[in-house]
């Protein structure tokens, strides 16, 4: 699989003050983990089809989710922007995503022709 997208060191030195800091026990690796979201979001892969050599599905999901809710991807945008100079914010649309899982997962559980 060397088709995966990994984050270089030097990208997650730029990116490390933006994360949560540890408390009590070690996470997971960062670089692990936040390759793995990038991969399962930039192909618009499900949770559990993410590929094994970014550990497990769950642990994708629940760090996604944790530092979502936390505003942690937020921050990193914001953050990176402000090192060039950037005055705007830069949204990503998720929507389309979803609604074309929806949609496609849609035909099959009805029976639909699958492209």
């Amino acid at each position: 699989m060397d088709n995966l997208f990994w984050l270089t060191d030097a990208q997650m030195a730029r990116l490390k003050p933006f994360f949560p800091r540890s408390h009590g026990k070690p996470r997971v690796d960062d670089k692990r983990v936040l390759s793995g979201i990038i991969f399962i979001n930039r192909n618009g892969l499900r949770w559990r089809d993410a590929p094994a050599a970014y550990g497990p599905h769950k642990t994708l999901y629940s760090r996604w989710k944790r530092w979502s809710e936390k505003g942690t991807f937020a921050r990193m945008m914001a953050g990176l922007a402000a090192l060039h100079g950037e005055k705007n914010t830069v949204m990503i649309d998720a929507t389309y995503l979803k609604a074309h899982r929806t949609a496609s997962s849609l035909g099959v559980k009805k029976g639909g022709v699958v492209a």
